[in-house]
């Protein structure tokens, strides 16, 4: 049988309803852990089969209606016509049920051009009942509808865009959906009005596919890596390969948290700083809404670990055994943690230098398996890519200082689009970013963001990565703050310039980015958690100013043109994180070079040499194993 990752099967709580004419329910059967399966019968026809874990159901899918606002969530319905049958799935894996929705309404489509087969036909043809898992999506498949899509509509051309809208699949009829609500766009009923389509090209290396592996067999997972290699790309997967109700999305900051649309670490745990005696934070974790977050949680995500000190990552493994009254480590949450020890250190409290949480008492306890991503996937220059690996680890050669001096003298502004400054203090980005709107000529534009909860701004404002409030002027320098068309070069950092605003009532800021794409921007919608699991959310225009922007607030950022000053650097990694930031060394100027500026903490330097050592011992003693294995096969 194939994966779930595949696209044919869902693993998730399930209600099966037969409904009446007048769409009532006269029969329900709830199914708190099951699957469900796409296949064919032995006519090659679709079918759907549930499985309880004691019997299965087989349904043909001849036409049926998908009701996706909430797939996000891991939810949807899919209401099967004519039975009149309804299949209520929840509790599923997001990215699972999204693969799988994807794969029914397509294999559907490419199947509507084959002649169904009479009754009298199936009669006469006399095969045994079978059924076989449906095989994933394929390029004929996607052909097949493109096909059926061009006949429908003949002036249909490759330039086609999608429309910025999600559409649950109704029959004949379409039901719009809010971008922001759901994260999968099944096929249109009416094909004429949908782009071509194309496979998927955003898979999984070898090495995150690993790490992904290690999180579905249940292991207690910390993955790392040098920035560029896709840990928050792979942590979205993880994220939406597990199931929502048992699953927290948690990060050392608001702004992370948001990228991967969770809550901080400090929300989830409920114990305010941590520096409570042990017995007030079991206290504090008590509380009603916070048991619940501790007592419902099975696997446990925490991004930007790096930050994370030692001692408050000590104080949640206490809590979690205490609350969960568990003599399992953390008790017996699964954690997935994912950050980069030779980035951003935790905060010193006072003048004691705050420990890395991998040097925590309870560390080797709980975590069971240590993995790093190598490949490097935000630049492609191999020298550059070099640069920054001897950079990472402190090390700074004559080549590498004489490279970063000569940097100063690029010219990097193109189309009106000056580069970024990077600054290591917040309080330099707003004075800069402030003095450089007032001296453009005219008024200012104001655009307010609509907010979830006004009353809960600041908490907004912690998660956000755009302002309550946003001053435009034509020529103001901005940046794109979301992933709004990847293909298109419109990435989160993307740089542009405000050219003109739309004459439109809403007056909305034309952009023209370096990538050569100009474009109207409209407001998007950002959607996190509070403290009490409650979903709030940010409207706003995805844009900031961008004459500066502060290296904490760079972090998952990949600039195009970026200025860096690296003369008030004053942590370890701090430098890195800057330099990194660019997507080639060509868009990079570093101004006032130091050496003495570059540094790696000696601690984290030594905790990654001995994970690799573990890594290779581990990876020789399979290899033993694997041999042995193929001996005793002859």
């Amino acid at each position: 049988m194939m994966s779930a990752q595949d696209g044919a099967q869902v693993q998730c709580s399930m209600t099966l309803e037969q409904l009446n004419s007048s769409g009532q329910t006269t029969r329900r059967q709830v199914m708190r852990k099951a699957s469900i399966l796409l296949g064919r019968n032995e006519f090659q026809e679709l079918i759907l089969r549930l499985h309880d874990g004691k019997v299965h159901q087989n349904y043909s899918v001849k036409d049926f209606k998908l009701f996706t606002k909430f797939v996000r969530e891991g939810k949807c319905t899919i209401r099967l016509l004519p039975s009149n049958t309804q299949i209520l799935l929840s509790n599923c894996p997001p990215a699972q049920l999204s693969a799988f929705l994807k794969t029914l309404t397509i294999k559907h489509q490419a199947g509507q051009g084959t002649k169904p087969m009479s009754d009298r036909e199936k009669f006469k043809a006399g095969l045994p009942r079978s059924f076989e898992a449906i095989s994933p999506l394929q390029q004929k498949d996607i052909q097949k509808v493109n096909e059926l899509r061009a006949k429908a509509n003949p002036n249909m051309g490759l330039s086609d865009r999608t429309n910025r809208t999600s559409t649950s699949t109704t029959g004949g009829k379409q039901v719009k959906r809010a971008r922001a609500d759901c994260n999968f766009s099944p096929v249109k009923a009416n094909p004429s009005k949908k782009p071509v389509l194309s496979l998927p090209s955003s898979k999984l290396n070898k090495e995150q596919a690993a790490v992904l592996s290690a999180v579905l067999s249940g292991r207690n997972v910390f993955f790392t890596g040098s920035a560029g290699t896709g840990k928050s790309f792979l942590l979205k997967r993880i994220i939406g390969s597990l199931p929502p109700k048992s699953t927290y999305a948690t990060a050392s900051t608001g702004v992370a948290a948001c990228h991967i649309g969770g809550t901080t670490l400090h929300s989830f745990a409920g114990i305010g700083s941590g520096s409570a005696p042990l017995d007030q934070c079991i206290e504090l974790a008590q509380r009603p809404g916070v048991l619940q977050h501790w007592t419902s949680c099975r696997h446990l995500i925490i991004d930007e670990v790096s930050m994370v000190e030692a001692q408050y990552f000590d104080k949640l493994e206490s809590v979690a055994r205490s609350v969960r009254r568990s003599t399992e480590p953390f008790g017996g949450i699964q954690l997935i943690m994912c950050g980069d020890f030779l980035q951003l250190p935790p905060v010193s409290k006072g003048k004691d230098k705050a420990k890395f949480c991998f040097q925590s008492r309870s560390w080797r306890k709980v975590i069971q398996v240590n993995m790093e991503l190598t490949e490097v996937r935000r630049q492609t220059d191999q020298s550059f890519i070099s640069l920054l690996q001897a950079v990472r680890v402190g090390r700074v050669t004559e080549e590498v200082t004489s490279r970063l001096l000569h940097s100063s003298y690029h010219n990097i502004e193109r189309d009106g689009i000056l580069a970024t400054r990077l600054c290591t203090h917040k309080d330099d980005v707003e004075l800069t970013n402030q003095s450089k709107l007032q001296q453009l000529p005219g008024a200012a534009r104001v655009f307010e963001a609509l907010d979830s909860d006004p009353a809960l701004e600041k908490t907004i404002d912690a998660h956000s990565p755009v302002s309550r409030e946003l001053q435009l002027k034509v020529g103001a320098q901005v940046m794109l703050t979301k992933n709004l068309d990847v293909a298109r070069g419109l990435v989160n950092g993307a740089r542009g310039v405000v050219v003109s605003f739309d004459t439109q009532k809403h007056g909305y800021p034309r952009v023209r980015f370096l990538c050569g794409v100009t474009e109207v921007m409209k407001p998007e919608r950002w959607v996190f958690k509070s403290g009490g699991g409650v979903h709030l959310s940010r409207q706003q225009l995805p844009l900031k100013l961008a004459w500066a922007i502060s290296i904490h607030k760079s972090q998952g950022m990949t600039l195009d043109c970026v200025e860096i000053s690296l003369a008030r650097v004053f942590e370890s990694g701090q430098a890195y994180v800057a330099l990194s930031r660019a997507r080639s060394l060509e868009g990079l100027r570093v101004m006032d070079f130091d050496p003495s500026v570059v540094r790696a903490d000696p601690d984290v330097l030594q905790f990654y040499k001995r994970m690799r050592k573990e890594r290779l011992l581990m990876q020789a003693s399979m290899d033993d194993f694997m041999g042995q294995n193929k001996e005793n096969c002859f």
